[in-house]
């Protein structure tokens, strides 16, 4: 039996100026583990969850879990939004976000196991964070990454169009026109990005040795092969043509260790309803009896 349940929007202090959102799922009657979902670059936590109540995050929340969708600094509805004077990057998003969203569950919910689940970058973003710092390690139970590749390496028409050319230089230019990079008034994503973040992501995203802190020179590939992430579910989709190619996801399993790990590609060959792409893994109608209850059945095995 599915649970009804209610929504609530958290506020996190980060700095004197900036606020960290969290949307909270969960049913008053049940009131089960907590799940912590982080969205990727130019994203924000509405790929979790739509205006109508559909989405992931709704769906783990009638089915008892309490679920918590992250909106790193600036982008959904953390305050203020990227603007020219915004001065954070990744670094701050591993080092003083994610802990701050950790925290914030652990405040509310006491220091009972939690569970991660990440679209695209958000899935590199929390493996930095686990081989970075120990104190949350034993916390994670498991975690599940949509689409979540380190870097690219696939040859795609749209790789090349989109990446090696927009991304690159003509991404660099915007931001020095712009002061930040202006993807959402472009029309090409929901949220745009800070000049420090888009240098971070591009560094590591086209050289495939640079998982490195482009800041303080910390070692993430060496750290994360010293540690044993918790058990991982790795989603691909199979038309997924170049921003979490299936080969690119399989090959981030590898660097992170593989162990625990499991990789599921989605395409109607596997069984699936669909042949899924990068975003439609998880705004798919179809989702929902298609492969959300792997989803449910692992974190409720884990």
């Amino acid at each position: 039996m599915l649970e009804e349940f209610s929504e609530e929007s958290i506020f996190i202090s980060i700095t004197s100026s900036d606020e960290l959102h969290l949307k909270r799922f969960y049913s008053k009657n049940k009131l089960g583990p907590p799940v912590l979902m982080l969205h990727g670059s130019i994203e924000n936590g509405r790929i979790f969850y739509s205006k109508n109540k559909k989405g992931l995050a709704p769906y783990l929340a009638q089915n008892g879990f309490d679920v918590y969708v992250a909106d790193l600094r600036g982008r959904g509805e953390s305050r203020p939004l990227v603007h020219r004077g915004s001065r954070y990057g990744q670094t701050e998003a591993i080092t003083e976000d994610i802990p701050a969203f950790i925290n914030k569950i652990c405040q509310i919910r006491g220091n009972i196991p939690q569970h991660w689940i990440a679209h695209s970058w958000g899935g590199v973003l929390f493996a930095s964070y686990l081989a970075r710092f120990k104190e949350h390690r034993d916390l994670v139970h498991s975690m599940v990454f949509f689409g979540t590749k380190r870097s690219i390496s696939v040859t795609h028409l749209k790789k090349l169009i989109m990446m090696d050319l927009f991304w690159g230089p003509v991404a660099r230019f915007l931001v020095k026109c712009f002061g930040y990079l202006p993807i959402k008034q472009l029309g090409l994503s929901s949220d745009n990005e800070t000049d420090r973040f888009h240098k971070h992501i591009l560094l590591w995203a086209t050289h495939p040795s640079a998982w490195v802190g482009p800041d303080d020179k910390f070692d993430y590939a060496k750290a994360v092969q010293k540690i044993t992430l918790p058990p991982t579910l790795y989603f691909a989709g199979i038309a997924d043509s170049y921003l979490g190619h299936p080969k690119d996801v399989h090959r981030f399993l590898k660097e992170t260790g593989a162990q625990n790990a499991e990789y599921r590609l989605l395409s109607k060959a596997n069984g699936n309803l669909q042949d899924y792409d990068h975003i439609d893994m998880l705004t798919h109608p179809d989702a929902t009896r298609d492969h959300f209850p792997q989803i449910l059945q692992w974190l409720r095995a884990t």
